[in-house]
């Protein structure tokens, strides 16, 4: 059902916000791939709660458990479960939320669509579920990693922020591709330092009015080969599209120009091709490192929009189970921009797609090597 991603290369997640804890499963993993403990927890720590002052001061340590796929440092071919446990659960927070719908929040649709629901925290809706993905990115990372054979540096993925709420980074000083020390080198994960610290000034004022801001994050994906994309229903940005707009908070997808290419004549945005060292490259990316649903060599460059966080510190107008209006008071921690942890998501997502991909084009074509 609508809990499992991928098909070669497949996840299922569970767990809820305020329960035992939270997990996947992953199934199709090849097998011998070193991978440790270590390297999944520090994908973990970068999405973990109570990192920085500009997020939720929930407190979890996010320590990773190996149930089963990996051996003596290596996976076995069999299914990898990962689980995580919650520790700093405060259900009673969320004790007036029981009978009360909270304003864009998925409060009133998974009761319309269940007929009840976990108001713990939102339960399955919360972002505490996106622990599983990033635990499983961390594998496909690796996977990814280990890709370049013959001294090709192997697929690299980098996310970061370059928007929140009106506060935007100069596209020109966003031209090259960031390393990870970059990235990491402010809580808010934005490469331009003064837009960095602008974007956390802006964090902390809405913080203290009880509010939240939304934001934008662009992922780049560079060292991926032409030819993966299964057209024409899976196309590889159809694909990528589906993975981030089941993220939590999503509202938005544009790869390459995305919306911008509306406003462009087709002799201003088209990606001339050109023989460099014996390659077939693109001038221009315009189209962001897909075309016809299939990688062309080039970096692949995609941005997510993300909408405020649902639950605020204010009181708003809403409506209870049997659809009496009252008014909500938000309580609980909650991220007042959810896009800094956001990154290493985006980031795991992207690696779940291409991982998938790049086994099925093994198996359809055969043409690629781990």
């Amino acid at each position: 059902m609508g809990n499992s991603f991928g098909k070669l290369f497949s996840i299922s997640t569970w767990g809820e916000s305020h329960g035992p804890g939270v997990g996947v499963i992953i199934d199709g993993c090849p097998p011998r791939l070193p991978i440790t403990a270590e390297e999944i927890q520090v994908e973990l720590d970068r999405r973990r709660p109570g990192q920085s002052d500009i997020v939720t001061p929930r407190k979890e340590e996010d320590r990773v458990e190996i149930l089963s796929g990996i051996f003596e440092g290596k996976t076995t071919g069999t299914p990898i479960a990962l689980m995580v446990k919650n520790g700093d659960q405060r259900p009673g927070a969320y004790d007036e939320m029981r009978e009360k719908f909270r304003p864009s929040h998925a409060d009133f649709t998974y009761q319309a669509k269940f007929g009840f629901r976990d108001h713990r925290g939102g339960g399955r809706s919360s972002a505490r579920e996106t622990v599983g993905r990033v635990a499983a990115g961390a594998i496909a990372k690796k996977i990814l990693a280990l890709s370049g054979a013959g001294g090709n540096r192997g697929v690299e993925i980098r996310a970061f922020l370059t928007q929140v709420h009106d506060i935007v980074a100069p596209a020109e000083a966003l031209v090259n591709f960031p390393t990870l020390a970059e990235v990491e080198a402010t809580a808010v994960r934005c490469p331009h330092l003064p837009t960095a610290a602008a974007m956390i000034e802006r964090i902390k004022a809405v913080r203290s009015e009880g509010d939240s801001v939304g934001g934008v994050i662009e992922c780049r994906v560079r060292g991926v080969p032409a030819g993966l994309g299964v057209p024409v229903f899976d196309r590889l940005e159809a694909d990528l599209a589906k993975a981030m707009l089941s993220l939590p908070a999503t509202k938005g997808f544009e790869i390459g120009s995305g919306f911008a290419g509306a406003r462009l004549r087709g002799s201003e945005h088209n990606d001339a091709f050109e023989n460099r060292a014996g390659q077939v490259r693109t001038v221009t990316n315009r189209s962001g490192g897909v075309q016809g649903g299939i990688s062309n060599g080039e970096e692949i460059v995609f941005r997510v929009a993300f909408k405020p966080t649902a639950t605020i510190l204010q009181s708003q107008a809403t409506v209870d189970i049997h659809g009496e209006a009252t008014e909500l008071m938000g309580r609980g921690r909650h991220d007042p921009c959810v896009v800094p942890r956001a990154v290493p998501i985006v980031e795991a997502m992207a690696a779940l797609v291409l991982v998938d991909h790049w086994l099925r084009q093994s198996a359809q074509c055969g043409t690629f090597e781990f």
